[in-house]
């Protein structure tokens, strides 16, 4: 903080050569920036603006100055660095390390205690003496602790009259002992005056002291909310009453608490949307603001390590305005398929030579991307090259700041714990700030919140380093928190003569229930409901939330009323799915050509089928990197296996010819492509795991090759066989059909595609098509035909081989489950695979006619636990469905007959 000298060309203001200096120490910046602006308002020309280390500094002269905390962090690292201490050295890595150290020295330089005078005493006390000596000869030239500031100052204390001149110590609450023998040695050369409200001993104090009639204060109003946003929620009301009313001006508001953490989110958020004057007095937090995110993405990639995730947050922030990423295009990430995890430098690498190849803009960011992922590659280490070159000018001092205070490794904390002015002048705004900054500066208007046991007064605690049975708190802490907030209370309440208010809540954040404070009066608090009516809203919402009759009116809040009691009536309407009929949405989704995914949905769950395929939805990923994948992808594993073991093995020397290890090599080829490929195209677990769930998948492909039934010799064998694919890339000669061939349901008109998993065509021109399931067997697996639409892919890859192969061909269709012991597979007798395949018709023929009558309503899919678009349903979707179930069952009465059927 700089020392300020006030003056202002006002009217009435004194001319320079009148003016005699004079200096004011205030405590904290609330009372720091007040102070300063009332001089200005006063023509006070000649004050100096202090506080009591910036007093030493001015007197002591020269370049010195109070060490602050960007120069105390850099000198506690490397008095750590340097080890060779006792009982310290095994945590002195440890991340918070520098701010416990910090914390002690503080405590010990503000009690005025020398810890060389305690170094025999025990081996923390000697390390605590050891770190001490280190980090005072760490110091910049001119950055002085407070034992060494106070000393200088002491040698130059008779250049006072002119340096400082007459003193006022300005509702300073506690004086620490470093600066008393400092003040005793000034009261003996210039009026020092200390103008103390509260009721703190001061008689050790050589000067004067003073005490301003105090005003009558108001009678305190005891109110008790809900929960902490409740409690914010009421004090923005009462302040934008106090200045809706006329009664109070910004300037006489303040709203407090102990500690401002629990509230500090809910008042930036509230505030904004209230459009409200609220002055932060202790900064706001550096991640609400654009360069706290920008450094936020930036340590997130260089501690996270690589992802696409990543760096693509990271660069839409650094692209165009970092220095190593100023011309890089905003379209650079073309290309790249989204569902790539990209962990590794190398995915990276050849995942933008394969987008470089197939964009058609010419455009070619690799020259900017590599280096920049080599950088981040490093780590932390990297840190502050990485913030020069990544970052864009606004955000840089953030990122130095951080990286003062803590570890590179410990970036993320840092910056969390980070905060930055605000902006706002406290002298036409309404303040929230910590009581502490309020005593300094109190205001007619208070209104104290957090008025729990726990938080007026807090209570004190051991020092981390020094605990109470290494050395006496009383020594160490001589104004514990607990009188500092008892102190706060009494100054800021008989300073309250406008009106005062007292708020608690009865549940903390996190719902435990929470007992009123000591301070607070024996009347019983009046409690202010959520839904009550308030005297005045303090944004639009609020005051919406006050007049129902007037929201019900606005559109959105009709419907979304609307929407809640329908979902709690025992019928069905527009809010549970209902549509219009032949809704042309509906009729475009049933257009596209289907999978067994797509038609399955269609079938067991219309609701879920038009989100997805009509109105386009799609769940939002879960996990950047999981640890495991879900039975879906694991299958797909399974598949794509097979297809790559298969394709190795034809034709020669043929999948059926092939000998157990000829198979087993062409599965570990297998195995490593796409070990390799898979994190590129999509997200993928560490690579340990990921080489573990492999093989895994591997050993169950293996079980599907080798355990077979016979078949003819001279049979073909394909895996991954498409159909109906109009883009397919595919050799047709390498394929038993064109795989662009459309395969139609029917008369229905449904196109089909898939990939068989599995089809054998042996010399007589017989067709086998398997299905691999990697899940578990189900119950009756002898009568299973559809599944009650669950399972369609043998009655699909059926009815492609009866479309793509014509002629009398017999045909048979089996399931294969992969798990168990001795998996044997679940084969359609040939009488009923034609009977499957009518029988797929018809169902698919009820899905449309439900779907075109616009009943797209929730069916059994839609309740199970893997349902991605879960999210999407009413919450609790058991109550919901226990609700409608009687109405569901009527509307899909033809669908309920297709889930029934085995």
């Amino acid at each position: 903080m700089i020392p300020i000298r006030a003056a202002a060309s006002l009217p009435g203001a004194r001319h320079s050569c009148d003016m005699q200096r004079h200096s004011v120490i205030v405590e904290g910046p609330l009372a720091f920036r007040m102070r300063r602006l009332r001089a200005a308002r006063e023509s006070d020309h000649g004050l100096q603006i202090l506080t009591l280390p910036l007093l030493a500094a001015r007197l002591a002269g020269g370049f010195c100055r109070p060490a602050a905390r960007q120069e105390l962090d850099p000198a506690i690292r490397a008095a750590l660095a340097a080890g060779g201490l006792a009982d310290l050295e095994g945590i002195r890595e440890l991340p918070g390390m520098t701010r416990a150290v910090g914390r002690t020295l503080a405590s010990l330089w503000d009690a005025d205690i020398d810890p060389a005078t305690f170094a025999d005493r025990s081996p923390r006390l000697a390390d605590i003496a050891l770190l001490d000596v280190r980090v005072r000869a760490a110091l910049p030239p001119g950055v002085l602790a407070p034992p060494d500031l106070r000393r200088a100052a002491l040698a130059r204390v008779s250049h006072a009259p002119s340096v400082i001149g007459a003193t006022e110590l300005d509702r300073l609450g506690f004086i620490p002992p470093v600066w008393r023998s400092l003040l005793g040695s000034l009261a003996a050369v210039i009026p020092v005056r200390w103008h103390n409200p509260s009721v703190t001993d001061a008689a050790w104090f050589p000067g004067e002291t003073t005490h301003n009639p105090a005003p009558v204060p108001a009678v305190p109003e005891s109110v008790c909310c809900a929960d902490p946003r409740a409690e914010a929620v009421e004090a923005l009301r009462w302040a934008r009453h106090l200045l809706s009313s006329g009664r109070a001006r910004p300037e006489d508001i303040a709203i407090t608490a102990t500690a401002t953490t629990v509230w500090d989110d809910h008042f930036l958020a509230l505030s904004e949307s209230a459009e409200l004057p609220l002055h932060f007095s202790h900064g706001v937090p550096a991640l609400s603001l654009r360069p706290g995110q920008e450094c936020a993405a930036l340590a997130d990639a260089l501690v996270g390590g690589l992802s696409q995730d990543r760096i693509r947050r990271l660069f839409a922030h650094a692209a165009g305005a970092a220095r190593a990423l100023r011309d890089l295009p905003r379209n650079w990430a073309a290309g790249l398929p989204p569902e790539a995890g990209l962990f590794e430098f190398d995915h990276w690498r050849v995942a933008l030579d394969r987008a470089a190849a197939e964009r058609l803009d010419g455009l070619d960011p690799r020259p900017q991307v590599l280096p920049v992922l080599e950088l981040i590659v490093r780590g932390p280490e990297a840190a502050a090259e990485a913030g020069e070159r990544l970052l864009p000018a606004g955000a840089i001092a953030f990122w130095q700041e951080a990286l003062r205070r803590a570890p590179a490794g410990a970036l993320e904390y840092a910056l969390r714990d980070l905060r930055v002015a605000d902006g706002k002048d406290p002298g036409a705004c309404v303040v929230w700030c910590p009581a502490a900054h309020l005593a300094g500066a109190p205001r007619p208007w208070v209104r104290l919140i957090g008025m729990t046991s726990r938080g007026w007064p807090r209570r004190g605690g051991d020092d981390p380093l020094l605990p109470a049975h290494v050395l006496d708190p009383h020594l160490l802490d001589p104004d514990p928190v607990t009188e500092r907030d008892r102190r706060a209370f009494r100054v800021i309440r008989a300073a309250a003569n406008g009106g005062c208010v007292l708020s608690r809540s009865t549940r903390s954040a996190q719902g435990t229930m929470q007992a009123p404070a000591a301070l607070l009066p024996r009347e019983p608090a009046a409690v202010l409901k959520r839904g009550r009516i308030p005297l005045h809203a303090f944004s639009e919402s609020d005051r919406l939330l006050a007049r129902p009759q007037e929201a019900r009116a606005l559109p959105y809040v009709a419907s979304a009323a609307a929407c809640w009691r329908s979902r709690r009536v025992p019928d069905i309407g527009a809010h549970d799915g209902v549509v219009r009929a032949a809704h042309p949405a509906l009729a475009s989704a049933l257009g596209r050509t289907h999978s067994a995914t797509s038609l399955r949905l269609l079938l067991r769950d219309p609701l879920g089928f038009s989100w997805r395929y009509a109105l386009g939805w799609r769940a939002a990923v879960g996990e950047e990197q999981p640890l495991t994948i879900d039975a879906r992808i694991f299958g797909e594993l399974v598949h794509e296996l097979l297809r790559i073991a298969v394709d190795l093995l034809e034709p020669d020397p043929g999948y059926l010819r092939a000998a157990r290890h000829e198979i087993e090599e062409a599965l570990a080829r297998a195995a490593d492509a796409v070990t390799a490929a898979w994190p590129l195209e999509r997200a993928t677990p560490p690579p340990l795991l990921w080489r573990h769930t492999v093989d895994k998948a591997a050993a169950l492909g293996l079980r599907a090759l080798v355990q077979e039934e016979s078949f003819r010799p001279g049979t073909r064998s394909w895996t991954e066989v498409p159909f109906g694919d109009p883009d397919s890339e595919r050799d047709t000669a390498t394929l038993p059909w064109d795989p662009r061939a459309e395969v139609i349901v029917g008369e229905t008109g449904i196109r089909l595609l898939g990939n068989i998993d599995r089809l054998d065509l042996n010399t007589n021109g017989d067709i086998r098509v398997s299905d691999y399931k990697t899940g578990a067997v189900p119950k009756k697996p002898d009568s299973l035909v559809l599944g009650g639409g669950a399972e369609l892919q043998r009655a699909i890859y059926a009815l492609a081989a009866r479309c793509l192969l014509p002629g009398e061909r017999r045909i048979a269709a089996r399931l294969l489950f992969l798990r168990g012991e001795d998996p044997k597979p679940l084969r359609l007798q040939d009488s009923r695979v034609d009977d499957a395949i009518a029988q797929l018709c018809r169902v698919v023929e009820t899905g449309i006619a439900a779907l075109k009558d616009g009943k797209t309503l929730p069916g059994p899919d839609a309740k199970e636990p893997w349902n991605d678009l879960r999210l999407a349903l009413p919450a609790a979707p058991g109550v919901y469905f226990r609700v409608k179930q009687g109405a569901l069952a009527r509307a899909q009465a033809d669908l309920a007959r297709v889930w029934s059927a085995p």
